[in-house]
């Protein structure tokens, strides 16, 4: 099935006890598309201002399987870019500032193009340009969100709305527990299932991995073991996740409860790559040797016989 994401395409300044970035290639759309381009192609819709550097694109562009037709340059507007700072724990960050940019603007367009579609994702962003992305599709696709801490505060209705309208969510379980007021996690993910979404929940974990909360039952995948020597900037990793997630689906061109397990599993290897340079510079010297060689090793570590 044919993949599609939408989402923020920014800039990011960067600062980690392992050292700092500035200006590098950010944003929830690109993380998501670099990584699921190594499993299968896929179609980008987003927006960038007249700031966007060419470098940027570029970079973009080396990824094989990326579509760009979906990028909306608009000369007169800015770049969406963050600033974050990671401390010692890199389980912890600060946000520095955000500039929004066209993020302020009118969500991009659908090209007619992309409209045949099969496998969609909404990246992060309001809920309202998230449906407003998802009903451009005549045919409805399947469809998956992301959303984030800021929306539940301040968009709770309309990302309710949204959430109806989906077939999945993949969230983190601090926003698990924030939208539904529950302290365990499983019990977070059945009660936002029961309110919303078709299909399932995905319930990320950060360093303990991820939980699959669905109408078939429930399944979890830990995190792969990375030596935190090699952590350098975490940045992205839960995109990545959801990029190497949705890549396995669309081209499994299945959706059951089995092929998202496997999914999870896809989403958690690539993710391991990501944290290993700052932006996207490890899914960049990625080749389809190393991704499956790493998804063996998680395979053998996370299998286990029967007998007592």
């Amino acid at each position: 099935m044919s993949l599609l994401v939408t989402g923020t395409i920014g800039i990011d300044t960067l600062h980690a006890p392992t050292g700092e970035a500035s200006g590098v290639l950010g944003g929830s759309c690109a993380y998501f598309a670099a990584a699921a381009s190594q499993l299968t192609p896929v179609r980008v819709v987003g927006a960038v201002g007249g700031d966007w550097p060419e470098a940027h694109e570029r970079q973009l562009r080396a990824f094989r399987n990326i579509c760009l037709d979906g990028l909306e340059r608009r000369a007169n507007s800015q770049t969406f870019a963050w600033g974050g700072r990671y401390f010692d724990n890199m389980n912890r960050r600060e946000t520095l500032f955000t500039r929004l940019g066209v993020l302020e603007e009118a969500p991009p367009k659908v090209p007619a193009k992309y409209l045949d579609s099969r496998t969609v994702f909404l990246a992060n962003s309001h809920p309202l340009v998230q449906l407003d992305l998802l009903r451009q599709f005549k045919d409805r696709p399947f469809a998956v969100c992301d959303t984030m801490d800021l929306w539940i505060n301040i968009a709770r209705p309309e990302l309710m709305q949204l959430l109806s309208e989906v077939d999945g969510v993949i969230m983190n379980d601090e926003e698990a527990m924030q939208l539904t007021e529950c302290r365990n996690v499983v019990t977070a993910g059945r009660q936002v299932l029961a309110n919303g979404p078709r299909s399932f929940v995905v319930v990320k974990k950060g360093e303990h991995g991820a939980i699959l909360i669905h109408r078939d039952g429930v399944a979890s995948v830990p995190a792969f073991p990375a030596d935190l020597a090699q952590v350098v900037d975490p940045t992205g990793a839960g995109d990545t996740f959801a990029g190497g997630f949705m890549a396995h689906v669309a081209r499994a061109g299945r959706n059951d409860f089995d092929t998202l397990r496997h999914a999870m599993a896809w989403g958690t290897v690539l993710a391991s790559f990501t944290i290993e340079a700052f932006g996207l510079e490890r899914l960049a010297r990625l080749d389809a040797g190393q991704v499956d060689d790493r998804f063996r090793a998680f395979r053998a570590m996370t299998a286990f016989d029967a007998h007592r």
